[in-house]
């Protein structure tokens, strides 16, 4: 049984305040408190522009330039399902950021629908207004909402090809969710043949806490070498793959000419995790 639980962003927003005595015993009613989040801040530095919630911690990047582009490494690292499927149907990504991981799949993927869950409704706004996000369509749907109240809705059980995952507080340190229970819902989530990305810290208690509780819902969990400050991006199988690497290296050539993305990298950084394994 899947134990639902909010995200601790939610859960710390919607406490209620401490009452008085006499407002205990009046009981009146009261409206619902509005959740409250972080504030969203921007900054730009040699025509890049950064996502922030209101700390020095980034939370996603776009070239001004090349806003469907996928800027920072490890948001290149989170398209490594790419070498295992190049026709997705389903992709879905918990935590907009500034959109990169959702407008890229928009575009390279058109026969694909791409889905994002988002819990906060100022980064949806931030991501229409300054980061270049295309409305709503027939393909594209973001949504605000919990992401644990997304991966535990039975009906979205089975109907997703490709899950990546982002989801970091202003903190910036260890994902808001991270429980077998979560990764059970995610997995849960995906077709037979269906992937997960998830961006984690290596060098963060949490690193060790969420490996295990992947490796406890799927079949197979690789990861590939640290990049930037300690980002470690993690790929989860549903069913574990058989990783035939002169398949996997003509595979990323392919993404390479298509999208400019360093494929290569990715099944590089594979065999080190063999290696290492």
């Amino acid at each position: 049984m899947l134990i639902k639980r909010k995200s601790i962003e939610k859960e710390e927003s919607l406490r209620p305040p401490r009452q008085s005595r006499a407002a205990e015993t009046a009981k009146a009613p009261k409206p619902a408190r509005k959740p409250k989040y972080a504030p969203v801040t921007l900054s730009e530095q040699d025509g890049v522009r950064f996502l922030h919630f209101g700390t020095e911690w980034v939370q996603g990047a776009m070239r001004i330039r090349k806003p469907d582009a996928i800027e920072l490494e490890y948001a290149q690292q989170m398209m490594l399902w790419m070498l295992f499927n190049d026709h997705p149907a389903h992709v879905v990504q918990l935590g907009l950021g500034t959109g990169a991981l959702t407008k890229f799949c928009y575009r390279q993927f058109p026969a694909a629908r791409v889905t994002a869950i988002e819990l906060n409704p100022s980064v949806v706004t931030i991501c229409e207004t300054m980061f270049k996000l295309p409305p709503n369509d027939e393909r594209l749907n973001v949504i605000e909402m919990d992401a644990m109240d997304f991966v535990t809705d039975s009906a979205h059980h089975g109907s997703v090809d490709v899950l990546q995952i982002d989801l970091y507080d202003a903190t910036a340190r260890g994902p808001v969710l991270d429980t077998p229970e979560f990764y059970q819902a995610c997995a849960a989530c995906l077709t037979d043949e269906g992937m997960m990305t998830v961006n984690l810290f290596g060098d963060h208690p949490s690193y060790a806490k969420n490996l295990k509780a992947m490796k406890f819902a799927f079949d197979a969990v690789v990861w590939l070498p640290e990049v930037h400050d300690g980002n470690i991006v993690v790929i989860a199988f549903k069913k574990a793959p058989v990783l035939d690497f002169s398949t996997l290296y003509e595979r990323a050539e392919t993404i390479r000419v298509a999208t400019k993305l360093p494929a290569k990298s990715w099944v590089d950084g594979l065999k080190v995790w063999m290696i290492e394994e």
